[in-house]
């Protein structure tokens, strides 16, 4: 219940801000899912988390490659999308860690 909150929290910002489709800001974007998977993965993983963080690494490569590709501006949109969908599922990891 909670994975699907944080992923429908993350698809509201998505579509909240139509600006986010620019290609310059899929690297940001993908910087910062890449930071709090690190973080997520410095933190004390358990059988709880650990799927979380596998998800958010395969959606950020999804992201990756999706932005690496991009051909159009929805090719962009796809890849912030990944991404945010990425850091939500590292945040929630990040939340279950703690005590």
């Amino acid at each position: 219940m909670t994975r699907l909150v944080v992923v429908l929290v993350a698809a509201a910002c998505v579509f909240a801000s139509g600006s986010l489709a620019w290609a310059f800001n899929c690297p940001v974007v993908m910087k910062q899912a890449s930071d709090l998977i690190r973080k997520a993965e410095a933190g004390k993983t358990s059988a709880d988390t650990k799927p979380l963080i596998d998800e958010a690494k395969k959606l950020l490569g999804e992201a990756k490659a999706h932005h690496e590709n991009a051909k159009t501006k929805r090719d962009h949109a796809e890849a912030v999308r990944k991404a945010k969908f990425a850091s939500a599922l590292a945040e929630e990891a990040i939340v279950l860690q703690s005590p």
